[in-house]
């Protein structure tokens, strides 16, 4: 019998007809996710499912699954997936770790010149009546200002590199764990007192939610940029809320929300209201990896850890047609037990 894989989300006719080859495929038509009742009613008879961002994996998901042996996200971040319950159920867990980084650290960029630069504003004000230059909508550059990256993983890093080359005065670094040359390595408190720009790539952890806060943004140096592409729940939404009310920070940008952190009970159920009405922020919903080629990779590396998880590297020779069989191996998948 072949296995039932359960797609959450559409893919690339690629990907599709790659696995409906080893087995057969339920998916969702989207791009709106399924209500838990149709995902539970799906999964109740399946061997694999291939997960996105907006789905949740719980205890209670995993009850209604009881045939489930494997779980592939189709991205990097594990915050959505209990991975104690999965272990307990005997349902592995795998990830893409690498494929988002490089365009997630173009959009950190793009977000913070958007912001710096009243991209937004601009674009209103020329839609609206243009009649030529007015002295009007300066704002701050990249160059010869000092920029803070915290969290030095491999986001942070890409993120740096980019930095390196817009002349800028001085770049600041923030991780506990991390160590860069090019950086002049400081702590959260230090990092918003002193920066232009503060650019956030941290995971979301125990010890990392509301990291910024209230009592950090109370030091922060006055007109900077705050720029989120890590985790929504990194921030307190509220806090920044009142950060630009009071004007000390000069603008907010970011493409991912506390609301989007599922296993969180008391995560917001919404974008805090007053971020969305302020004039001095820029928000993009969550496209870090929203780039064509990159999202196809990304799906086939899933593809890759969903088959070898399922039914081994057998499977897998099948389903890469002989050609591509010799050249995935386990250290192609990120697979948690």
């Amino acid at each position: 019998m072949m296995p039932k894989i359960v797609v959450t989300q559409p893919i690339h006719e690629e990907v599709l007809a790659r696995l409906m080859q080893v087995g057969e495929v339920v998916m969702n038509p989207g791009p709106e996710p399924w209500s838990e009742a149709e995902l539970h009613r799906h999964l109740k008879d399946a061997d694999a499912m291939m997960a996105f961002m907006p789905d949740r994996v719980d205890q209670r998901t995993l009850l209604h699954a009881p045939r489930l042996k494997t779980i592939a996200c189709a991205l990097k971040g594990y915050d959505n997936f209990d991975l104690k319950a999965c272990a307990q159920a005997g349902v592995s867990v795998s990830f893409v770790p690498d494929l988002l980084t490089e365009p997630t650290a173009e959009l950190a960029i793009g977000l913070a010149i958007a912001a710096a630069r009243h991209v937004l504003a601009g674009d209103v004000s020329v839609r609206k009546s243009y009649a030529g230059w007015r002295p009007q909508l300066y704002g701050m550059g990249l160059h010869g200002s000092i920029v803070a990256v915290v969290g030095l993983g491999a986001v942070g890093r890409a993120i740096v590199d980019r930095l390196c080359g817009f002349g800028c005065a001085q770049l600041l670094g923030v991780d506990p764990h991390g160590d860069d040359e090019r950086l002049t390595m400081v702590s959260l408190g230090e990092a918003l007192s002193q920066s232009d720009y503060v650019i956030l790539a941290v995971p979301l952890l125990d010890v990392t939610r509301h990291l910024v806060n209230d009592t950090m943004l109370e030091g922060v140096r006055r007109g900077q940029i705050l720029v989120n592409i890590g985790r929504g729940s990194v921030v307190d939404e509220a806090a920044v809320a009142r950060a630009l009310k009071d004007e000390r920070l000069g603008a907010y940008a970011a493409d991912v929300y506390e609301m989007e952190d599922w296993l969180l009970a008391d995560r917001p159920r919404q974008i805090h209201p007053e971020l969305l009405q302020h004039p001095s922020t820029v928000f993009t919903p969550h496209i870090g990896s929203a780039v064509k080629k990159v999202r196809l990779a990304i799906e086939l590396r899933a593809a890759e850890n969903l088959l070898v998880a399922l039914n081994g590297n057998e499977l897998l020779a099948h389903y890469e047609a002989s050609h591509r069989a010799a050249h995935v191996a386990a250290s192609h998948c990120s697979v948690q037990p």
